[in-house]
């Protein structure tokens, strides 16, 4: 019984220091040192369509810049979060407005994304305590419970994880109750120097399945040392042109 015992607790360090290391190099290929693209927005809701084009810029866990390219009408509308915190740019008002937190579970611009999805750029492994539920080929499933006072909306995340790339592959969202609240879906992986990643999502909620967004990723460079300057919030201002 003892050696029993003993086996049983080598096996739970080794499947432990298995998921941290899945777990790691996930959150390196979503950040990198930083990250910059431009993204497609298409954003299906009540039949209609329409699209949208971003400029992204990231360093980090918590510091992200957002400028909306395309439409017109939206165009030089900018975002800043910073520490946990969110503000933006409207310049038909020229006004900066922070964004506070009873309307982070809003959603972004229309989109099936969140106000909180935009600012919480923090860290997965700071956040969550990772478990690996299972492995059925090159796929891992891992749930992510918020650590004790992680300041995070979900009660639980479920992703599936390839490991030939360390992508996820899909991630299920649940409320603190348990229940599944929305999908994001990803294919289309690219290698971007010694980053995989991938370009497309699908984003739905489980009571509007009629609604979702897309998301197309385009022109993505990691690690170009992106300047400081962006994120700060007289960028709001500056960038916007």
């Amino acid at each position: 019984m003892r050696f029993l015992a003993v086996f049983l607790l080598l096996a739970s360090v080794v499947f432990s220091s298995e998921v941290d290391e899945i777990v790691k190099k996930l959150d390196e290929n979503m950040r990198g040192k930083d990250i910059s693209l431009t993204l497609r927005m298409k954003i299906v809701s009540m039949g209609h369509e329409r699209e949208m084009r971003i400029e992204s810029y990231s360093k980090g866990s918590d510091k992200s810049f957002t400028k909306i390219l395309y439409p017109p009408k939206s165009r030089g509308i900018t975002f800043l979060s910073l520490d946990g915190q969110m503000w933006q740019y409207v310049p038909k008002i020229e006004r900066i407005i922070k964004i506070p937190p009873s309307m982070m579970l809003q959603n972004w611009m229309g989109s099936d994304i969140t106000n909180d999805d935009m600012v919480k750029q923090s860290s997965i492994i700071d956040d969550y305590d990772a478990t690996l539920l299972k492995k059925e080929g090159d796929i891992a499933t891992i749930e992510f419970v918020p650590k004790p006072y992680a300041p995070v909306v979900w009660g639980k995340i479920i992703s599936q994880i390839d490991l030939k790339t360390y992508t996820s592959t899909k991630d299920t969202f649940y409320d603190e109750n348990g229940g599944e609240v929305r999908f994001f879906i990803y294919k289309d992986v690219k290698k971007c120097g010694e980053y995989f990643i991938p370009t497309y999502w699908r984003v739905s909620s489980v009571d509007k399945v009629q609604n979702y967004t897309e998301i197309f990723l385009e022109d993505i460079k990691y690690d170009s040392d992106i300047s400081d300057a962006y994120f700060t919030k007289s960028a709001l201002k500056r960038f916007s042109k």
